[in-house]
């Protein structure tokens, strides 16, 4: 396959290196959807805590809380594709593979999360 064969968006996002085999571009993109299907629990998440905690947050709180779930799904998503480019550059030049950014972000999410679950119980109490 020659660098012409590959579309004009392949050949910007990907412009050097050598097809990798189809296995490893098929997994990245797979860990890639994982990410998303991550990054829409966390959405979903942050919709929720706004429509359905009015009884445990006093609104501003519970506003606060929401967006900051809901920005942590969209970040998510954004260093979900940022991961894959990385991830796919890495293997077309024969690089190792780069730390994935996201995890402490994902661990952020979730230490937030479990926070506001505590201290659902104990103000609904």
């Amino acid at each position: 396959m020659t660098q012409n064969d590959r579309s004009k968006l392949a050949r910007t996002l990907l412009p050097e290196g050598s097809e990798p085999d189809p296995r490893f571009t098929l997994a990245n993109e797979r860990t890639f959807l994982a990410w998303i299907r991550t990054s829409l629990a966390f959405l979903a998440g942050g919709i929720a805590l706004e429509a359905f905690t009015a009884g445990a947050f006093p609104g501003p709180v519970r506003t606060v809380l929401a967006f900051f779930v809901i920005g942590v799904g969209m970040l998510i998503a954004l260093g979900a594709g940022v991961r894959w480019v990385r991830v796919e550059r890495s293997m077309r030049t024969g690089k190792p593979l780069p730390l994935p950014a996201i995890v402490p972000l994902l661990s952020l999410g979730a230490i937030a999360g479990a926070v506001a679950a505590i201290a659902m119980v104990l103000l609904g109490r």
